[in-house]
């Protein structure tokens, strides 16, 4: 699937392909406080696909809880991330947050990772009152 996307303020966008079939819901504790939410929803890209077409995103390269390092792309103006992947050579996986794309409403999470630090009260988002637009 054909994919664009871009930063809330756009000095950074970017296009792929993605494979849909690996949208996911990650509910770890990096994921959690990297997003300053209950978890992060990602879809690989297709490798060799990944283009920005304006802007370069900043790069931060932290150390998992498997010791393994994870680079974080996000907009340095906005801060809005893009995607993580590992360290190295071409090609590289890239795992895009679905928060950026714009067609992130056809990426449905198919599976949850990291569930052990999934916050107990998601469970009852279901039951809660809704506002369909903010004032």
């Amino acid at each position: 699937m054909k994919i664009t996307g871009a930063c809330h303020c756009t000095a950074v966008q970017f296009e792929a392909d993605v494979d849909p079939s690996t949208t996911s819901i990650c509910h770890c504790t990096d994921c959690q406080i990297l997003t300053a939410t209950a978890f992060r929803v990602s879809v690989h890209a297709v490798p060799s696909t990944l283009r920005f077409t304006v802007g370069t995103p900043k790069i931060y390269t932290k150390t998992a809880e498997s010791g393994r390092l994870r680079e974080q792309a996000f907009c340095g103006d906005c801060g809005s991330p893009f995607y993580s992947t590992s360290p190295g050579p071409e090609p590289k996986i890239y795992i895009l947050r679905a928060g950026v794309i714009h067609q992130r409403a056809q990426l449905v999470p198919l599976r949850q990772i990291w569930t052990r630090s999934r916050l107990p009260w998601l469970d009852q988002l279901a039951a809660l009152p809704g506002i369909a637009k903010d004032r």
